[in-house]
């Protein structure tokens, strides 16, 4: 499965998308399809993919576990819009609204394919990450399962 969602994924991006093209794609998305692409995009639109796909199993992760909120929507807006929340995107007073028309399309293909069948978790349960370029940022010990592109996963 995952092979077919990442050709799914070329083939969109090798058709030139620009940038005016962008509000076409969001608009199809369902809200928590909209809600895990944004994740995914702001989160790992360096990282192509893979990383995207990695950020998508966190968000879904969190949604199945209990101690998070039960939607997409509510673990990606999780803590509100003011600092702190759980991810920095969603509360740094920026827009939302992507801008890297590539990214964007890798982004809105995966998260429905994501929330129809994760193919399998790339983060082992992951829970939790962050940039590998700064320290484990939590007080509270957790597991560490991989680390994919710049970011690190724990459970």
């Amino acid at each position: 499965m995952l092979r077919v969602v990442l050709t799914a994924v070329s083939a969109v991006i090798s058709v030139a998308v620009g940038v005016s093209a962008i509000p076409a794609i969001a608009g199809e998305l369902s809200k928590q399809e909209r809600c895990l692409a944004l994740a995914m995009y702001w989160e790992a639109k360096a990282e192509g993919a893979e990383g995207m796909i990695a950020v998508g199993a966190v968000v879904l992760n969190r949604v199945a576990h209990a101690e998070f909120p039960g939607s997409v929507c509510e673990v990606v807006t999780q803590g509100g819009e003011k600092p702190p929340c759980q991810f920095s995107w969603w509360c740094d007073g920026k827009s939302d609204n992507p801008t890297e028309a590539e990214a964007w399309a890798t982004a809105s293909e995966l998260a429905p394919a994501l929330l129809t069948e994760l193919p399998h978790d790339p983060t082992m349960g992951g829970l939790f990450f962050h940039a590998s370029n700064i320290a484990m940022p939590w007080r509270i010990k957790r597991e560490r399962t991989v680390q994919i592109g710049r970011h690190i996963y724990y459970r």
